[in-house]
């Protein structure tokens, strides 16, 4: 056995979810907040944030985001409130932002779209970095990026269809159209310096484009640098020691384990298979990692937001990438085709899904009691 295979691959997650009252209207976490230690605040006010600290194991991972799930919904039932895990409300008007200098700048910047990504909750998945292969890993996470069509969780905008993949849409197509490097999948790089390079290059349009805005360069750099001016789904973070993959929608706590779990299977070990960029279908078996075209990657991309798992060359993809593609049950499909969404049915909506979120949670404690 390997030195990398005997030395597992940390992981972590960070999860968003909506905060909801008794009757599924939108509301701030307040002592939620305090309820746990991976609990956080983020830039929206009905938005709660739940983070993990790097995991070495599935068993790991699993235990201790059940956990910190478990112990803010307790606190919510408490409080009359509950955690919704949907990529977006569904339906909502106005989400107030949290004032910070960031989203200040942020919104000179992007302007109007900037609306758009205050609807979108979604996870991040970190796998810690392999000595050496780092950019083969960033590469094969590039590739890897149309799974996010296994936890699709919202097909809606403000009671309107988008498509499964509605989060990924706002994100990508619609908040950051005007400033596209900025949220818009890269792609492959060749090495280290080269991903600098784009940081460096994106970070410096960034800064002008503030500038042009009003906003004081001292004022936007005090606040930003390289690394935290983008959006990029897929990034190199040194500051962390990770790869990580901004793609996934909010979800139910086992659907994102299982995600990361199979993501990390993927990106965690490289050091003793080939991993070469070649063709359109793309492969993984245990010596080798075939990445398809950055063109390829877009289209199945495309689909994973445009279709979702209803595209059948994209469960062939996510098949051949090593995705058990049949054990995910994306909650876009299911809720999809009640276009427009009126806002008392997304609180119905809200209201279920919250419920669901308390099962997984008891189901989790069920199974580990036994």
């Amino acid at each position: 056995m390997s030195a990398y295979e005997s030395e597992p691959r940390r992981r972590s997650i960070e999860v968003e979810y909506w905060v909801i009252d008794d009757e599924g209207r939108l509301v701030e976490p307040g002592e939620l907040v305090d309820a746990a230690a991976g609990a956080e605040r983020e830039f929206v006010a009905p938005l709660l944030e739940l983070k993990t600290t790097p995991c070495a194991t599935t068993r790991e991972l699993r235990e201790e985001l059940f956990d910190t799930v478990g112990r803010v919904l307790r606190r919510a039932d408490e409080l009359g409130k509950a955690l919704v895990p949907l990529a977006t409300p569904v339906s909502a008007d106005g989400i107030a932002e949290l004032p910070s200098e960031r989203t200040r700048v942020q919104n000179r910047v992007v302007g109007e779209p900037f609306e758009y990504v205050r609807h979108c909750a979604g996870t991040h998945i970190h796998v810690e970095q392999q000595p050496g292969h780092e950019i083969d890993q960033l590469n094969t996470l590039i590739a890897l990026d149309p799974a996010l069509a296994l936890v699709n969780s919202s097909p809606y905008f403000e009671g309107r269809r988008l498509g499964p993949g509605a989060r990924s849409k706002l994100y990508r197509r619609m908040g950051y159209d005007d400033v596209p490097h900025q949220g818009w999948l890269w792609s492959y790089v060749d090495d280290a310096d080269e991903w600098d390079r784009r940081l460096e290059r994106r970070y410096e349009d960034f800064v002008t484009a503030a500038v042009e805005a009003g906003i004081d360069r001292r004022t936007v750099e005090a606040h930003f640098d390289p690394e935290s001016a983008i959006w990029t789904p897929v990034q190199l973070r040194p500051a962390f020691g990770t790869v990580e993959w901004r793609s996934p929608d909010a979800a139910l706590p086992s659907r994102i384990v299982r995600l990361a779990d199979e993501v990390a299977a993927t990106v965690g070990h490289l050091g003793d298979v080939d991993v070469r960029i070649d063709g359109e279908t793309g492969r993984v078996s245990d010596d080798e990692v075939v990445l398809p075209t950055f063109d390829a990657v877009l289209g199945y991309v495309d689909a994973a937001l445009e279709e979702g798992l209803d595209s059948a060359p994209l469960r062939s993809y996510l098949d051949r990438m090593g995705f058990d593609v049949a054990a995910y049950e994306p909650v876009s499909h299911e809720i999809d085709g009640r276009e427009p969404v009126s806002a008392e049915e997304a609180r119905r909506l809200r209201l279920d899904h919250a419920a669901r979120l308390e099962r997984d949670v008891l189901q989790a404690r069920s199974v580990h009691g036994d």
